[in-house]
């Protein structure tokens, strides 16, 4: 039989999606299952989106501009600037959700065998477009009593070599729900001048901000615009995860041309999905402060409910919709799994992503969970009640 590739074979399985197959087999058991693994939120997508697709008058779903129609990025200028980012549509390149974003980026700026360093925890799938990349991750741990806040700066610039081409971190973080400070982000600014590397940023969780945290975009800071790259996207802002709609922003035209030509190579991103997405810039401001009054609720509600479990702790989350759970178990992959296959309550269970994928060493993060509180109240309520009951049967308990 013809062998597939190493890079196949090597690139690591989602820790977000790899007991789909256990919950599969648990639905067919006639078992509920409450999703705290995966960031999909369940707030209805905008009304002028949705009404953008079913009002579609073109006779033929043609081709678009591969860079993203020029209607689209100039609308996007105009959010940005409302953000206090000052960017021309030239500037932008939309792409097929972040992840192509991401992707592209890292086509753009490495060779095989070069390194990106990312702060740990970091979102899983950067991982994993890194090695489909021929790149290496090197991460650099945070600590859990930290809350997740940045690594030592000079831990962070010891591990620069000659082979590191970028520094990346997710801001607000996923899955940790940390936001960097403006000193943060400065500090790793410099360091990427000093060594004339870049700094990526994923900041698709811009708005998602708690507790009086403030978030500052890598393209508000000076002197960095030749390094600075953004990536960004509608799926989490305008709950429209299926449209696969992001962009990659950036001021290096070098990059910008680039990054052009892989987008030639696909094509062009989804023509309707980014009609829609276009609609949804226009909602009105209520639209995403609704959102966001949404999940501080359901925070402080997932919060409050996690504190009453014996053993329990948690990183508490500045932004996002996520945050890391210690558990009193010393395999949270077994224990994931377990609750999918062998725990049930009223025929009710729940499914987590295991922590472990979100570091790059392989035992790091083993006790933890990540959840996603994208749930209404009364089900958030429900499946932390879950998670309580399956802590108290789980055999695997430590004491």
């Amino acid at each position: 039989m013809p062998e597939i590739s190493r890079k196949g074979a090597n690139l690591p399985t989602s820790p977000i999606r790899k007991l789909a197959h256990q919950a599969t087999l648990a639905k067919e058991r006639g078992i509920d299952i409450y999703h705290l693994n995966i960031g999909q939120p369940d707030l209805p997508s905008p009304n002028s989106a949705l009404e953008a697709i079913k009002t579609y008058k073109e006779k033929v779903i043609a081709y678009g501009p591969s860079e993203g129609t020029k209607s689209f990025r100039e609308k996007l200028t105009n959010y940005y600037k409302r953000n206090n980012i000052h960017i021309q549509p030239t500037d932008i390149l939309v792409t097929t959700g972040a992840s192509e974003a991401i992707i592209m980026a890292l086509d753009c700026i490495t060779n095989e065998g070069d390194e990106l360093i990312i702060p740990e925890p970091f979102y899983a799938n950067y991982e994993t477009f890194a090695a489909a990349c021929g790149v290496k991750v090197v991460g650099i741990p945070a600590s859990f009593e930290s809350q997740f806040s940045l690594p030592y700066i000079n831990t962070i610039e010891a591990a620069i070599n000659s082979r590191t081409r970028a520094l990346f971190i997710c801001n607000p973080n996923n899955p940790s729900g940390y936001v960097y400070s403006k000193e943060e982000l400065l500090a790793l600014a410099k360091l990427a001048i000093k060594h004339d590397i870049f700094f990526i940023v994923d900041e698709v969780y811009r708005e998602f901000l708690y507790d009086g945290a403030t978030h500052t975009s890598v393209l508000e800071l000076e002197g960095v615009s030749e390094h600075a790259i953004l990536i960004d996207s509608m799926s989490k802002r305008y709950s429209m995860c299926g449209a696969r709609i992001g962009c990659l922003i950036t001021k290096n035209k070098e990059v910008i041309a680039a990054a052009l030509k892989f987008a030639q190579s696909r094509l062009c991103p989804p023509t309707i999905a980014l009609h829609a997405c276009e609609a949804a810039i226009d909602e009105p401001a209520a639209y995403l402060e609704n959102a966001i009054a949404a999940y501080k609720l359901r925070r402080e509600t997932a919060i409050d409910c996690l504190r009453k479990i014996p053993n329990v702790e948690l990183a508490v989350p500045k932004g996002a919709f996520y945050c890391l759970v210690r558990l009193p178990v010393s395999d949270s992959d077994h224990f994931a799994k377990w609750m999918l296959e062998s725990f049930e309550d009223n025929k009710e269970t729940l499914m987590v992503a295991p922590a472990n994928g979100f570091f790059s060493g392989d035992k790091t993060g083993k006790d933890m969970i990540r959840i996603a509180f994208v749930l209404e109240t009364k089900k958030l309520v429900r499946a932390i009640e879950l998670l309580k009951l399956a802590l108290d049967q789980y055999p695997n308990k430590l004491a």
